[in-house]
């Protein structure tokens, strides 16, 4: 007595066995071939541009602030950097690390404040400061005047800050992770 059964099974799995197939040749397919018909997302308006490039500019100089702000000024104000504390090496390579991110990303912040006229007139004194940030890493992982440093960093990320501020664009502090710090030190963005 037969029943239906494997006939069915046979015809499963042939069916699936083709639809396996028949996927991935056309999925690769589309991907080689540009598609006009799917534009990549960008800002149409003037107002949709000056938007994005306010969020950006937030989101950076957020994030340069919080790292800053926990792995530079924070330890230096609970005395971290001085002879004999506890965990000093260390400190110093988070705050190195800390200080080639903050850069990055107030670079990254400065480029996108070009998008936002406002923002832009605003920015244009802090730039010289930014600029002058490029150095202290180095010197915050040397040991190298410790005070000046964290001083330096902390003055130019609160002119940063007003500066969004008095466009519109309030900066929050956005702690980085020691994984984000190791990797966003050298992105771009």
């Amino acid at each position: 007595m037969t029943t239906g059964i494997p006939i069915r099974r046979a015809c499963v799995v042939l069916l699936l066995a083709v639809a396996l197939l028949v996927v991935p040749v056309s999925a690769g397919h589309a991907a080689s071939a540009p598609s006009a018909a799917s534009p990549s997302p960008s800002p149409t308006s003037t107002a949709e541009k000056q938007k994005l490039a306010k969020t950006r500019f937030v989101l950076n100089a957020g994030l340069a602030a919080g790292a800053t702000y926990q792995w530079i000024v924070k330890p230096a104000k609970a005395g971290k950097f001085k002879k004999g504390a506890s965990g000093r090496k260390l400190t110093f390579v988070k705050a190195g690390l800390a200080g080639a991110f903050a850069y990055n990303r107030l670079k990254a912040a400065s480029d996108n404040a070009k998008g936002d006229p406002t923002l832009s007139r605003m920015m244009a004194p802090v730039t010289a400061g930014i600029a002058s940030l490029k150095a202290l890493p180095s010197k915050l992982r040397g040991g190298d005047n410790v005070d000046a440093a964290v001083s330096s960093y902390d003055d130019v990320i609160n002119k940063v800050k007003d500066a969004g501020k008095n466009a519109g664009a309030d900066v929050t502090d956005k702690v980085p992770s020691l994984s984000d710090l190791k990797s966003g030190a050298n992105s771009t963005g």
